[in-house]
């Protein structure tokens, strides 16, 4: 990395707020000139990005100048699709989405189900959701990440994604699986960095190699849906050589539990005292002892009959079925590489074990002199979380992890404050809806066994889209991607009102999309839409806006508040609490207002309890007042930092009438630092805990120990087998049974019911520079990414004849695609891939009708179904969390003779090929002045000379910026 460029001219000044191209969340200074965006850069204080800012982030100047941005309401006046729309006034729309829902609220408040997209904000989208009462809540998690979520909480209390990273200064190897660049992507850069420099040893496991896997010092191209039978392998070879962490596995899991061996309800649950608690062999006396006292517990036990968990999972992985030469076939890796990949685990872990002179007491009073290293960490993102065993798959690497003893110690993973924390310190999900009323709790959260599921007295599923039923028992993200095709079908109920925000459900959001599309303008016999009414709030003119009734235009992230808090996804570092906001460093030049403001608005004007005072008046003036004087509860609110009158304390405290100024002043972050003595073994050290206490993580300390065996999956097999009250749809049984087994398994993908006619696994990746839908309408990112290619590997390429610029037929059992292909020789050869969110509908985000992310640009997206073959409309999805499984897809590529569209003479296209989507009012030239100037002159004279021209394919109207500030940006 070379010096940093100097800094431009800071005219008016510099404000530092918070970035929202990715879910980074870095810090930036967007330096302003005559009330105009000239140049953001990171902001070198701030803990998350140290200064570095990628192509994302330096092209939000974009985002605020988009000529895509909307500019007032609008209520459609023509058939959904058409693109007819009149401007309103705030008050109409805002009457109008009233006159909606309060009808609903006073009857049937399931009838409204509100769902959102890649937002910052559910801490308040899902108390709204709660106060209104409908039990239709989540968001994006469930077509995204919840099999990472669900997988590390119901295993160690946290999980991977931004919730934790390696200790990058004293790890000495790292290892990747199904790592792309698109999320988190600064802080693993800056970390990989930091390896590099000391010479650490970075694998990554991925069937593409791309990005980081192209920077690994080595690569296994997987086969995709095989990396959980991977790691159980390594798992197989740890055993078999005793390279595994036996103290750390009987001090800190649940490996030295006693597993009921007798048949009956109670057979593999965990044997229980009178008090009803688990307890452990003590080693020194051979008797039972409390789990959490003064014990030795005693992982080779056995008592009446009944053996330790350690001894389970020893028995079941030592099995030859884990081998590593029985699944190199299946997995695409030699036996001698995964024999190979285990000895370097086990060679980090101990033969280069440290120990760090950092004296701690553990939950047991037990004193330490020093804290144990284990320098072997690992990361995983959506690879291995997008298939349909994606939840065990997440699970089995956190078991790698806990026998190399790696997590929550020194070299090791680092979990981030409000993590770790057990399931039982989460809520169960609430769903019971009665007129006029809130839920009872919060709509998401992690259930025990199958009493907490979310069926109605009848047994049906309560939610729109199944979540916490039997197809999908532990959705602690919800199944956004179920929620349109569910709402069509009227099944489990018919919904009124869809509220969707930043939830592109019309075009990448969604699997089957071109059948959802028809599914939103679908009529029923009476000649109604089968979805009654759709309100969407967007910042631009989305694929959504067009299939919208009431659109609800939102700012840019320059022009709001926005608050990235402890409730929800914090910007914490494993040696601090941390939080942020963002704030209005801009005035919009349109009639357009922040969607939480007009949320609590919306709130204020249905009565929502906790949004009116006593006598009926709004309770917060907008966001940024909800902000400073919301209380979760007594002395918890939103940010931790500035609390009390006098903005003196820290995590609890009274509201601060000052606390946002308090944040701007400090760089729009605050961070809480955890003690030293408190930094590591978090779930287990008391001093940890006193911490967390205090600032307001718990209300109590919760030390707890690691899950090898989940005893709330296991009440699920149970279930499966016929035991208890509750039980599951017979066509479920077999399924459930298989999925919900109480140690990490592996089975194959269920798309690998294709058959042999689809031989190819087809995946989609994020590129580095695009993560929101809007990265691709953004005219600096677009040339970087423009149009987008099937990659296919050699064989395939040779076989068929493949040339460059060839294009092909990608059939799927459900549909098909004609588009281009390029030759990728490093790629896993049963895989063919593609960039994701490159594609666009014509006529969308201000593109050009010819723009080449409409005309040969395309999505994977089409090729998918929502649901199984078979009956009962179950989900293509996780069998334990609903987490789409849109890297299951199997297809078969066929070479074209020629491109589509040239056939008559015509240029190349990608097809499907749907209509130009009409286009809504939005900024347009002379919609506005100021920072909305006009684009054309500007960016069409000044940065000419960048190529931009058609291949950008922008409308050039409305939203510029000034010539210094669009070039100095990209030199």
């Amino acid at each position: 990395m070379g010096p940093p460029l100097e800094g431009p001219p800071t005219g008016e000044g510099i404000r530092k707020t918070t970035c929202y191209m990715c879910a980074c969340r870095c810090g930036i200074d967007v330096h302003l000139r005559d009330g105009r965006v000239t140049y953001i850069e990171g902001n070198r204080d701030h803990p998350v990005n140290r200064g570095v800012l990628c192509a994302k982030g330096a092209s939000g100047i974009m985002q605020v100048n988009a000529p895509s941005r909307l500019r007032a309401p609008l209520r459609r006046v023509g058939p959904r699709g058409s693109g007819a729309y009149e401007e309103i006034s705030w008050d109409e729309a805002l009457e109008t989405a009233v006159s909606w829902m309060k009808p609903l609220r006073e009857t049937a408040p399931q009838k409204l189900a509100f769902f959102t997209g890649r937002d910052q904000s559910q801490s308040l989208t899902g108390w709204w959701a709660q106060a209104f009462g409908t039990p239709n809540y989540a968001a994006h998690g469930g077509f995204c990440s919840v099999n990472m979520a669900a997988g590390g909480i119901y295993t160690i209390g946290g999980a991977f994604w931004e919730f934790g990273q390696p200790d990058w200064e004293r790890t000495a190897l790292f290892v990747m699986f199904g790592v792309a660049e698109d999320h988190d992507s600064n802080p693993i850069k800056i970390g990989l960095g930091r390896l590099k420099a000391r010479g650490v040893r970075v694998i990554s496991i991925n069937p593409v190699r791309t990005g980081y896997s192209a920077v690994a010092d080595d690569w296994y191209g997987i086969t995709p849906g095989t990396d959980g039978l991977f790691i159980l392998s390594l798992v197989h070879c740890l055993l078999e050589a005793g390279r595994i962490d036996l103290d750390y596995l009987a001090r800190f899991t649940n490996a030295p539990f006693l597993v009921e061996a007798a048949e009956g309800e109670g057979k593999g649950l965990f044997v229980r005292n009178a008090e009803s608690q688990p307890f452990v062999i003590d080693r020194r006396s051979g008797a039972p002892a409390p789990w959490d006292g003064k014990v030795e517990p005693d992982l080779g036990a056995v008592w009446q009959g009944n053996r330790t968990v350690f001894q389970h999972l020893a028995e079941e992985y030592l099995k030859p079925d884990y081998a590593p030469e029985a699944v190199a076939g299946r997995c695409g890796i030699a036996p001698a590489r995964i024999r190979g990949l285990a000895a370097e685990l086990a060679q980090a872990a101990f033969d280069r074990a440290f120990t760090l002179d950092r004296p701690w007491t553990d939950f047991r009073g037990n004193r330490h002199a020093g804290m144990q290293g284990r320098p072997v960490s690992f990361h995983a993102m959506r690879g291995i979380s997008a298939h349909s065993n994606g939840f065990q798959t997440a699970r089995a690497l956190h078991l790698l992890q806990i026998l190399l003893g790696s997590v929550e110690v020194p070299g090791g993973y680092r979990l981030k404050p409000p993590y770790p924390k057990p399931v039982e310190a989460h809520p169960t999900p609430h769903f019971q809806s009665a007129p006029g009323k809130p839920l009872t709790g919060p709509h998401l959260g992690y259930v025990r066994g199958p009493q907490d599921l979310a069926l109605d007295a009848d047994d049906r599923p309560a939610r729109i889209d199944k979540a916490f039923s039997w197809e999908a028992p532990l959705s602690a993200h919800g199944l956004m991607h179920m929620l349109i095709p569910n709402a069509h079908a009227g099944d489990p109920y018919r919904i009124d009102t869809l509220f969707l925000y930043m939830a592109n459900m019309a075009w990448n959001s969604s699997m089957n999309t071109a059948r959802v599309m028809e599914m939103l303008t679908e009529r029923g016999g009476d000649g109604e839409y089968l979805i009654p009414r759709i309100i969407y709030s967007d910042a631009y003119a989305s694929e959504m806006v067009a299939y919208a009734d009431l659109i609800l235009p939102d700012t840019t992230y320059l022009e709001r508040h926005d608050c990235i808090s402890l409730l929800d996804r914090p910007i914490s570092e494993p040696g601090a609490a941390g939080d942020s906001i963002r704030w209005p460093v801009l005035e919009p030049d349109r009639d357009v207002r922040g969607f939480q403001s007009v949320l609590l608005d919306l709130g204020a004007r249905l009565g929502l309890p906790g949004m009116v005072e006593a006598d009926g008046r709004p309770k917060f003036r907008d966001y940024a007042d909800y902000i400073q004087r919301h209380e979760r509860k007594p002395g918890i609110g939103p940010l931790i930092g500035f609390r009390g009158e006098d903005g003196g304390a820290e995590g609890r405290g009274a509201p601060n009438p000052d606390q946002i100024a308090r944040y701007i002043a400090n760089g729009g972050f605050y961070q809480a630092h955890i003690p030293e003595e408190a930094l590591f073994y978090k779930p287990w050290n008391a001093a940890y805990q006193d911490w967390a206490v205090g600032i307001g993580l718990y209300d109590s300390p919760q030390p707890y120990l690691f899950n090898l065996w989940s005893e709330p999956l296991r009440r699920f097999q149970l279930a499966a087998e016929g035991h208890g009250a509750r039980q599951p749809p017979d066509h479920l049984r077999a399924r459930l049974h298989r999925a919900m087994s109480p140690l990490p398994v592996w089975h194959p993908p269920e798309g690998e019911a294709a058959g042999a006619d689809y031989p190819l696994h087809a995946l989609t990746q994020r590129p580095m520079a695009m993560y929101h839908s809007w990265g691709s309408q953004n005219a600096w990112l677009r040339q970087i990414f423009g149009r987008n290619v099937l990659y296919l590997p050699t064989a395939v390429w040779q076989a068929q004849g493949f040339q460059e610029g060839d294009w092909a037929r990608v059939v799927s059992p459900n549909g098909e695609i004609r588009v281009p292909v390029a030759h990728m020789a490093a790629l896993n050869p049963h895989t063919v891939w593609t960039w994701n969110a490159i594609g666009k509908r014509r006529g969308a985000w201000g593109l050009d009708p010819d723009a080449p992310e409409g005309t040969v640009g395309f999505l994977l997206n089409h090729l998918i179904s929502e649901v199984q073959p078979g009956p009962g409309r179950v989900p293509n999805a996780d069998p334990v969390t609903g987490q789409a499984a849109w890297f299951d897809q199997k297809v078969r590529v066929e070479r074209l003779a020629a491109p589509p569209g040239t056939e008559t003479g015509g240029p190349p296209r990608a097809e499907p090929a749907f209509p130009v989507l009409p286009d809504p009012p939005r900024t347009g030239a002379g919609a506005g002045g100021g920072s909305g100037g006009v684009l054309r002159g500007v960016l069409g004279g000044v940065l000419g000379g960048w190529g931009w021209g058609r291949m950008a394919g922008d409308r050039m109207a409305g939203g510029g910026v000034s010539g210094n500030g669009g070039t100095r940006g990209v030199k």
